[in-house]
């Protein structure tokens, strides 16, 4: 058993309890795009901004200050969008980071809709029942930014997966 919890990523040792209090998914965008991608998930999604750090260092010569992060609330949710410059140690990939965002709604439609107006581009069609997510409605925008974001309308539970 002690083998098998290694495996698991426990230890043979006990271990303190570690208990995590919240997920904030980082959204990484190219200098100096966080002020932009933030006026646009205002925009496309009614986020609330709940806070903002700027770097305090900055050429006179510059007009907006660079955001290291602004953290965000959507949906009952928190992510912090941050700018990432060539300097910076953190990667960026082509296209956003390759996550991909899930937002449930009861109006698809209305919610792909407000996105695109806002700069984002609907791929695909939606998809209902069975080729769509859980068995409700689905469609899929990608934003100026590059992350794709899953508009979906659950009409059942998803299938529980066991360990």
């Amino acid at each position: 058993m002690a083998q098998e919890e290694v495996k698991n990523g426990g230890s043979e040792k006990a271990a303190a309890a570690v208990a995590f209090t919240t997920l904030k998914p980082q959204l990484l965008v190219e200098a100096p795009k966080a002020n932009d991608a933030v006026l646009f998930y205002k925009a496309a999604f009614g986020v609330v901004e709940l806070d903002r750090t700027s770097q305090s260092k900055r050429k006179a010569e510059q007009e907006l200050p660079l955001i290291l992060s602004a953290q965000l609330q959507l949906a009952g949710s928190t992510f912090v969008v941050s700018d990432v410059d060539a300097d910076s140690d953190a990667t960026l990939k082509t296209g956003g980071s390759g996550c991909v965002l899930c937002l449930e709604t009861e109006d698809v439609e209305a919610a792909i809709a407000k996105a695109v107006a806002a700069g984002a581009v609907a791929e695909g069609g939606i998809a209902d029942g069975q080729d769509a997510c859980c068995g409700g409605r689905v469609g899929k925008v990608k934003d100026p930014y590059g992350f794709v974001w899953l508009i979906c309308s659950s009409t059942k539970k998803c299938a529980t997966v066991e360990a």
